[in-house]
Protein backbone atom coordinates (compact mmCIF):
# COMPACT_ATOMS: atom_id res chain seq x y z
CA UNK A 1 0.00 0.00 0.00
CA UNK A 2 1.55 3.22 -0.94
CA UNK A 3 -1.55 5.95 -1.23
CA UNK A 4 -3.44 7.05 1.83
CA UNK A 5 -6.88 5.73 1.91
CA UNK A 6 -8.67 9.15 2.78
CA UNK A 7 -7.33 10.50 -0.86
CA UNK A 8 -10.35 11.56 -2.69
CA UNK A 9 -10.10 9.59 -6.12
CA UNK A 10 -14.29 10.81 -7.15
CA UNK A 11 -13.05 12.76 -9.99
CA UNK A 12 -12.05 10.36 -12.39
CA UNK A 13 -8.63 11.27 -14.43
CA UNK A 14 -8.41 8.67 -16.65
CA UNK A 15 -10.99 7.52 -19.37
CA UNK A 16 -11.10 3.76 -20.32
CA UNK A 17 -10.80 2.08 -24.07
CA UNK A 18 -10.98 -1.30 -25.87
CA UNK A 19 -12.35 -4.39 -25.09
CA UNK A 20 -12.89 -5.82 -28.39
CA UNK A 21 -10.41 -8.13 -30.27
CA UNK A 22 -7.03 -8.10 -28.34
CA UNK A 23 -3.82 -8.20 -30.67
CA UNK A 24 -1.14 -9.80 -29.05
CA UNK A 25 2.06 -11.77 -30.88
CA UNK A 26 2.32 -15.23 -30.45
CA UNK A 27 5.55 -16.46 -28.94
CA UNK A 28 5.36 -15.84 -25.28
CA UNK A 29 8.25 -14.31 -23.56
CA UNK A 30 10.32 -13.97 -26.43
CA UNK A 31 7.97 -11.72 -28.06
CA UNK A 32 7.17 -10.16 -24.53
CA UNK A 33 10.76 -9.18 -24.73
CA UNK A 34 11.00 -8.01 -28.26
CA UNK A 35 8.30 -5.77 -28.11
CA UNK A 36 9.89 -4.26 -24.99
CA UNK A 37 13.24 -4.00 -26.78
CA UNK A 38 11.60 -2.06 -29.52
CA UNK A 39 9.17 -0.02 -27.53
CA UNK A 40 8.74 -0.19 -23.90
CA UNK A 41 8.41 2.86 -22.26
CA UNK A 42 8.80 5.64 -25.23
CA UNK A 43 8.11 4.04 -28.10
CA UNK A 44 5.26 4.56 -31.30
CA UNK A 45 3.35 1.83 -31.87
CA UNK A 46 2.56 2.24 -35.26
CA UNK A 47 6.34 1.37 -35.97
CA UNK A 48 5.96 -1.59 -33.52
CA UNK A 49 3.26 -3.09 -36.24
CA UNK A 50 6.16 -3.24 -38.70
CA UNK A 51 7.94 -5.22 -36.51
CA UNK A 52 5.30 -7.69 -35.04
CA UNK A 53 3.10 -9.87 -36.74
CA UNK A 54 0.04 -9.62 -34.64
CA UNK A 55 -2.68 -12.14 -34.48
CA UNK A 56 -6.23 -13.14 -32.03
CA UNK A 57 -5.93 -14.49 -28.72
CA UNK A 58 -7.44 -15.03 -26.07
CA UNK A 59 -9.40 -12.08 -23.86
CA UNK A 60 -6.82 -10.31 -21.19
CA UNK A 61 -6.69 -10.67 -17.46
CA UNK A 62 -9.32 -8.86 -15.32
CA UNK A 63 -7.26 -6.44 -13.65
CA UNK A 64 -10.10 -4.14 -12.55
CA UNK A 65 -13.11 -4.16 -10.95
CA UNK A 66 -14.90 -4.56 -14.21
CA UNK A 67 -16.90 -2.16 -16.11
CA UNK A 68 -16.05 0.43 -18.59
CA UNK A 69 -15.55 3.37 -16.69
CA UNK A 70 -13.20 4.15 -13.10
CA UNK A 71 -16.69 4.53 -10.97
CA UNK A 72 -14.93 1.92 -8.62
CA UNK A 73 -12.37 4.27 -8.07
CA UNK A 74 -13.13 6.32 -5.35
CA UNK A 75 -10.32 6.84 -2.55
CA UNK A 76 -6.78 5.82 -2.12
CA UNK A 77 -7.71 2.51 -0.40
CA UNK A 78 -9.64 1.59 -4.29
CA UNK A 79 -5.97 2.78 -5.62
CA UNK A 80 -4.26 0.56 -3.58
CA UNK A 81 -6.48 -2.84 -4.16
CA UNK A 82 -7.06 -2.17 -8.18
CA UNK A 83 -4.47 -1.45 -10.68
CA UNK A 84 -6.18 0.65 -13.12
CA UNK A 85 -7.20 3.09 -10.12
CA UNK A 86 -3.48 2.83 -9.05
CA UNK A 87 -2.65 4.27 -12.66
CA UNK A 88 -5.22 7.18 -12.36
CA UNK A 89 -4.34 8.09 -8.51
CA UNK A 90 -1.03 7.93 -9.86
CA UNK A 91 -1.46 10.44 -12.39
CA UNK A 92 -3.46 12.85 -10.21
CA UNK A 93 -0.48 12.95 -8.13
CA UNK A 94 1.95 13.42 -10.83
CA UNK A 95 -0.21 16.48 -11.97
CA UNK A 96 -0.38 18.12 -8.38
CA UNK A 97 3.18 17.33 -8.53
CA UNK A 98 4.16 18.97 -11.82
CA UNK A 99 1.50 21.66 -11.69
CA UNK A 100 3.56 23.26 -8.99
CA UNK A 101 7.54 22.31 -9.92
CA UNK A 102 7.27 22.74 -13.49
CA UNK A 103 6.87 26.43 -13.21
CA UNK A 104 9.28 27.07 -10.63
CA UNK A 105 11.86 24.41 -11.84
CA UNK A 106 11.63 24.78 -15.85
CA UNK A 107 9.51 28.23 -16.18
CA UNK A 108 7.41 26.01 -17.88
CA UNK A 109 3.37 26.40 -17.06
CA UNK A 110 2.13 22.54 -16.79
CA UNK A 111 -0.89 20.72 -18.74
CA UNK A 112 -2.00 17.95 -18.18
CA UNK A 113 -1.95 14.74 -20.84
CA UNK A 114 -4.90 12.74 -21.33
CA UNK A 115 -4.82 9.15 -19.73
CA UNK A 116 -6.63 6.38 -21.28
CA UNK A 117 -6.78 2.58 -19.23
CA UNK A 118 -7.44 -0.44 -22.02
CA UNK A 119 -8.53 -3.78 -22.68
CA UNK A 120 -7.27 -5.87 -25.38
CA UNK A 121 -6.51 -2.87 -27.90
CA UNK A 122 -6.91 0.71 -28.39
CA UNK A 123 -6.30 3.06 -31.49
CA UNK A 124 -4.21 6.18 -30.06
CA UNK A 125 -2.86 8.87 -32.41
CA UNK A 126 0.52 7.12 -33.12
CA UNK A 127 -1.96 4.12 -34.01
CA UNK A 128 -2.71 0.59 -32.69
CA UNK A 129 -1.54 -0.55 -29.51
CA UNK A 130 -2.06 -3.47 -27.51
CA UNK A 131 -0.84 -4.91 -24.11
CA UNK A 132 2.13 -6.66 -26.25
CA UNK A 133 3.34 -3.71 -26.82
CA UNK A 134 3.44 -1.71 -23.54
CA UNK A 135 3.05 1.77 -21.86
CA UNK A 136 3.20 4.62 -24.27
CA UNK A 137 2.87 8.06 -24.66
CA UNK A 138 1.60 9.60 -28.07
CA UNK A 139 3.04 13.05 -28.51
CA UNK A 140 0.41 13.40 -31.23
CA UNK A 141 -2.90 13.73 -28.85
CA UNK A 142 -0.56 14.42 -26.12
CA UNK A 143 -1.80 11.08 -24.09
CA UNK A 144 -0.65 8.09 -22.18
CA UNK A 145 -1.96 4.64 -22.92
CA UNK A 146 -1.71 1.70 -20.53
CA UNK A 147 -2.77 -2.14 -20.33
CA UNK A 148 -2.41 -2.72 -17.24
CA UNK A 149 -1.71 -6.67 -17.96
CA UNK A 150 1.50 -4.75 -18.67
CA UNK A 151 2.38 -5.02 -14.74
CA UNK A 152 2.24 -8.93 -14.79
CA UNK A 153 4.47 -9.21 -18.39
CA UNK A 154 6.95 -6.88 -16.59
CA UNK A 155 7.75 -9.70 -13.88
CA UNK A 156 9.16 -12.08 -16.76
CA UNK A 157 12.12 -9.34 -17.15
CA UNK A 158 13.14 -9.29 -13.38
CA UNK A 159 10.86 -6.53 -12.63
CA UNK A 160 8.48 -6.36 -9.76
CA UNK A 161 4.91 -6.21 -10.12
CA UNK A 162 4.59 -3.38 -6.66
CA UNK A 163 3.19 -0.15 -6.31
CA UNK A 164 6.10 1.88 -6.31
CA UNK A 165 7.21 0.02 -9.17
CA UNK A 166 3.74 0.32 -11.36
CA UNK A 167 3.80 4.07 -10.07
CA UNK A 168 7.10 4.51 -12.03
CA UNK A 169 6.11 3.51 -14.76
CA UNK A 170 3.00 6.11 -15.12
CA UNK A 171 5.26 8.78 -13.84
CA UNK A 172 7.53 7.66 -16.93
CA UNK A 173 5.46 8.18 -19.53
CA UNK A 174 4.18 11.45 -18.23
CA UNK A 175 8.19 12.43 -18.50
CA UNK A 176 7.76 12.19 -21.57
CA UNK A 177 4.66 14.76 -21.95
CA UNK A 178 6.93 17.10 -19.75
CA UNK A 179 9.52 16.62 -22.71
CA UNK A 180 6.60 17.33 -25.14
CA UNK A 181 5.73 20.97 -23.10
CA UNK A 182 9.83 21.21 -23.14
CA UNK A 183 10.14 20.54 -26.68
CA UNK A 184 12.78 17.86 -26.49
CA UNK A 185 10.68 14.97 -26.93
CA UNK A 186 11.23 15.15 -30.93
CA UNK A 187 14.84 14.75 -30.81
CA UNK A 188 14.45 11.14 -29.59
CA UNK A 189 15.45 9.01 -33.08
CA UNK A 190 15.20 5.01 -32.67
CA UNK A 191 16.59 4.59 -36.15
CA UNK A 192 19.82 6.01 -34.58
CA UNK A 193 20.22 4.26 -31.58
CA UNK A 194 23.75 3.81 -29.52
CA UNK A 195 25.23 3.91 -26.24
CA UNK A 196 25.21 8.52 -26.54
CA UNK A 197 22.17 8.59 -29.02
CA UNK A 198 19.33 10.98 -28.32
CA UNK A 199 17.14 8.13 -27.74
CA UNK A 200 18.86 7.32 -24.64
CA UNK A 201 19.37 10.65 -23.44
CA UNK A 202 15.74 11.30 -23.82
CA UNK A 203 14.37 7.70 -21.92
CA UNK A 204 16.60 8.36 -18.68
CA UNK A 205 15.67 11.83 -18.56
CA UNK A 206 12.22 10.73 -18.42
CA UNK A 207 13.31 8.19 -15.72
CA UNK A 208 14.74 10.70 -13.67
CA UNK A 209 11.59 13.15 -13.94
CA UNK A 210 9.70 9.74 -12.56
CA UNK A 211 12.07 9.89 -9.99
CA UNK A 212 11.85 13.80 -9.17
CA UNK A 213 7.89 13.07 -8.68
CA UNK A 214 8.25 10.24 -6.51
CA UNK A 215 10.83 12.97 -4.40
CA UNK A 216 7.52 15.09 -3.90
CA UNK A 217 4.72 12.35 -4.00
CA UNK A 218 4.84 12.25 -0.06
CA UNK A 219 5.48 15.51 0.64
CA UNK A 220 3.10 17.43 2.83
CA UNK A 221 -0.67 17.38 4.52
CA UNK A 222 -2.09 17.09 0.44
CA UNK A 223 0.06 14.19 -0.33
CA UNK A 224 -1.02 11.21 -2.18
CA UNK A 225 1.09 8.85 -1.16
CA UNK A 226 2.00 7.54 2.50
CA UNK A 227 5.73 8.34 3.51
CA UNK A 228 7.45 5.71 0.43
CA UNK A 229 10.15 3.32 2.31
CA UNK A 230 13.21 1.58 1.31
CA UNK A 231 11.71 -1.63 0.00
CA UNK A 232 9.12 0.67 -2.46
CA UNK A 233 12.47 2.55 -3.76
CA UNK A 234 14.08 -0.77 -4.25
CA UNK A 235 10.79 -2.23 -6.01
CA UNK A 236 11.13 0.65 -8.12
CA UNK A 237 14.80 0.69 -9.18
CA UNK A 238 14.59 -3.32 -9.81
CA UNK A 239 11.97 -2.31 -12.53
CA UNK A 240 13.87 0.18 -13.79
CA UNK A 241 16.74 -1.98 -13.95
CA UNK A 242 14.36 -4.98 -15.26
CA UNK A 243 13.81 -2.24 -18.82
CA UNK A 244 17.82 -1.57 -18.93
CA UNK A 245 18.70 -2.21 -22.93
CA UNK A 246 21.41 -4.53 -21.55
CA UNK A 247 18.99 -7.11 -19.57
CA UNK A 248 16.32 -7.07 -22.13
CA UNK A 249 19.10 -7.85 -25.18
CA UNK A 250 20.70 -10.50 -22.96
CA UNK A 251 17.56 -12.03 -21.94
CA UNK A 252 16.26 -12.05 -26.01
CA UNK A 253 19.54 -12.31 -27.65
CA UNK A 254 22.27 -13.91 -25.53
CA UNK A 255 24.09 -10.67 -25.95
CA UNK A 256 24.82 -7.21 -25.21
CA UNK A 257 25.02 -4.75 -27.97
CA UNK A 258 25.61 -0.89 -26.44
CA UNK A 259 25.51 0.21 -30.52
CA UNK A 260 21.31 -0.46 -30.48
CA UNK A 261 20.81 0.72 -26.98
CA UNK A 262 17.17 2.94 -27.53
CA UNK A 263 17.31 3.21 -23.77
CA UNK A 264 19.81 2.81 -21.29
CA UNK A 265 21.19 0.08 -19.41
CA UNK A 266 19.79 -1.02 -16.07
CA UNK A 267 22.72 1.12 -14.28
CA UNK A 268 22.23 3.88 -16.21
CA UNK A 269 18.39 3.79 -15.25
CA UNK A 270 18.56 2.74 -12.04
CA UNK A 271 20.98 6.07 -11.58
CA UNK A 272 18.61 8.29 -13.30
CA UNK A 273 15.62 7.52 -11.46
CA UNK A 274 17.82 7.65 -8.41
CA UNK A 275 19.08 11.20 -9.31
CA UNK A 276 15.69 12.47 -9.62
CA UNK A 277 14.49 11.05 -6.35
CA UNK A 278 17.18 12.04 -4.18
CA UNK A 279 17.21 15.75 -4.96
CA UNK A 280 13.82 16.32 -6.58
CA UNK A 281 15.49 18.87 -9.10
CA UNK A 282 15.07 18.87 -12.45
CA UNK A 283 18.42 20.19 -13.34
CA UNK A 284 19.80 17.17 -12.28
CA UNK A 285 18.09 15.00 -14.44
CA UNK A 286 19.75 16.90 -17.73
CA UNK A 287 20.63 14.12 -19.93
CA UNK A 288 20.57 16.59 -23.24
CA UNK A 289 22.65 19.61 -21.89
CA UNK A 290 20.48 21.98 -21.94
CA UNK A 291 20.57 24.12 -18.36
CA UNK A 292 17.31 25.56 -18.79
CA UNK A 293 16.50 24.84 -15.57
CA UNK A 294 16.48 26.86 -11.89
CA UNK A 295 16.65 24.60 -9.88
Amino acid sequence: MTFRDDVDLSSSRARRSGGGMKLAAGGGIGTIIVAVAFFLLGGDPAELNEVLNQQQAQGPRDNSAGGDTLEHCRTGADANRYADCRVSATAQSLDAVWAANLPEQAGIEYSQPGLVIFDNSTRSGCGMASAATGPFYCPVDQTAYFDVSFFDQIVQLGGENAPLAQEYIVAHEFGHHLQNLEGTLGLSDYKNPGADSNAVKIELQADCYAGVWAHYADDGEGAFLDPITDEQVRDAVQTARAVGDDNIQKRSQGEVRPDAFTHGSSEQRERAFLAGYRSGSMSSCDTLDRGGYRM
